[in-house]
């Protein structure tokens, strides 16, 4: 999911991507979705499918498949309308300080690779395959997959929606965690189960906050030029000080919830301990959230904040199986 700092691909351009085949077209559209991190949204749906499976006893393989296809058609729709969102703003046109691939957007507009109305369409086709798939889960486990399904859809456009932008707001860290972390945790659970309860909810929480993490990592950056374009994210708001304390606030408390999880009996007692060996680690990234900015070092950490979102989620999936087949 992560991307070692001395092959870090370079940015997207026509000659690198150009050519009217099939295959060429493909090529371009799979690539502006930013596919490296689909990933993030992928593991809450394992999680929450393994919390249904440990709540029902018996497991379903097609209502799951369908939630990870949806999940993922929510996903990448969201970064490509996000990137026509920044792009009209300005905020991705003039973002010199951006760290390539992880902030800045795809730079397949800036570049000339697509056009805003291509980029626009295929972030529209998305969200249109992620709803035929809902409607097939509908068909599968009653019109509850709406609720779910709209909810999901609704955050993931409001979030750089012009006029509502909730990340221009303040509120993107809210929105990512429930779009890509509760709700997807509990609606694949829900998928396996019928229930939505407290256990389930606190599941989630871990995978929610890691997953707001990244994105508050990612918009260090970014500050400037969102400044500039008057998106009003946390760090342009909160400033570098209590930006660096909220990071270290996510991590701690997903660790905590974890715990909690753990204490409570939910997963096995001893998989807590595993989640705290995570924090070191976000403790250094932590680090690199600092004036004067040191590019290398928050590419390192960007970096690390995807992989603790991805090894905590793999730790919970993990607790969760244990506690239903080991005994």
């Amino acid at each position: 999911m992560t991307t070692p700092m001395h092959s870090t691909p370079s940015e997207p351009t026509v000659a690198a991507l150009g050519g009217g085949s099939l295959a060429a077209r493909m090529r371009r559209l799979l690539l502006a979705t930013r596919p490296a991190f689909a990933p993030a949204s992928l593991a809450p749906v394992l999680v929450g499918s393994a919390w249904g499976l440990r709540a029902a006893g018996r497991f379903d393989w097609e209502p799951a498949v369908l939630a990870l296809l949806a999940t993922l058609c929510v996903h990448l729709g969201a970064n490509v309308l996000n990137d026509v969102a920044d792009d009209l703003s300005g905020a991705d046109r003039g973002n010199e300080e951006r760290i390539f691939p992880y902030t800045g957007g795809s730079r397949f507009i800036q570049n000339g690779v697509l056009t805003a109305r291509e980029m626009t369409v295929l972030g529209a086709g998305l969200l249109g395959t992620a709803a035929l798939l809902g409607a097939m889960l509908a068909t599968l486990r009653g019109p509850g997959v709406i609720v779910f399904g709209l909810i999901g859809v609704a955050l993931a456009v409001s979030y750089s929606l012009p006029r509502i932008q909730l990340v221009a707001r303040g509120l993107g860290e809210t929105a990512i965690a429930i779009a890509f972390g509760v709700l997807p945790v509990t609606g694949a659970a829900w998928l396996q189960s019928g229930r939505v309860d407290a256990r389930s909810l606190l599941v989630s929480v871990p995978v929610g906050l890691w997953v707001a993490a990244i994105l508050l990592m990612n918009e260090v950056p970014d500050r400037q030029a969102d400044a500039r374009a008057g998106k009003g994210t946390l760090v342009v708001r909160w400033g570098i000080p209590a930006t660096r304390a909220l990071y270290l606030a996510l991590h701690g408390a997903a660790c905590l919830a974890f715990v909690l999880a753990a204490v409570l009996r939910l997963i096995p007692w001893w998989s807590g301990l595993p989640a705290l060996a995570l924090l070191p680690a976000a403790w250094r990234a932590a680090g690199a959230i600092r004036e004067p900015t040191d590019r290398v070092a928050l590419a390192r950490s960007i970096q690390t904040t995807l992989a603790l979102q991805m090894a905590g989620s793999t730790l919970l999936l993990a607790a969760v199986l244990c506690a239903t087949f080991v005994r």
